[in-house]
């Protein structure tokens, strides 16, 4: 499968949080094989819980699938870019790359804000990727627009 059709599941993702009336993001993992091992997308509304970040979901989800916490070799495409709680959590992992779909600068904490993946103080560091999609972009701006 081509990177691009996995940033096209993420964003497909998205659309059903819109759908809960959350925040429209999606995520997926695959593995060194290309196999998604973990899909979500934002829930923080729906279950009524800070913590229910697409990244979050599908970091458990593939973590479960492999049985290890250690997500070594995956790659974690994401139509936004994730805030501090999720570069956490995917520094946790040791995931290898990140791949974003849009910048955010309030909360963006692989380029925007700060850039923990490269951070030399901590034990592990990831790659990314920022890709522009437009497609998430319009998404997130009709989504903030109606709610306004």
């Amino acid at each position: 499968m081509k990177k691009q059709n996995y940033m096209e599941i993420a964003l497909k993702l998205a659309k059903k949080a819109a759908i809960n009336g959350d925040v429209p993001i999606g995520a997926i993992i695959v593995d060194e094989n290309d196999n998604i091992i973990g899909r979500g997308f934002n829930k923080k509304e729906k279950d009524k819980d800070p913590t229910q970040h697409a990244e979050i979901i599908a970091i458990k989800k593939a973590c479960k699938k492999i049985n290890n916490w250690r997500l070594l070799n995956c790659t974690i495409y994401t139509t936004l870019e994730p805030c501090l709680m999720c570069v956490g959590a995917l520094l946790q992992t040791r995931i290898k790359h990140i791949v974003f779909a849009l910048k955010d600068s309030k909360f963006g904490c692989v380029e925007s804000l700060y850039n923990l993946t490269l951070d030399k103080r901590f034990n592990h560091r990831s790659e990314y990727t920022y890709s522009l999609n437009l497609d998430s972009k319009e998404m997130l701006q009709s989504f903030f627009w109606r709610n306004s």
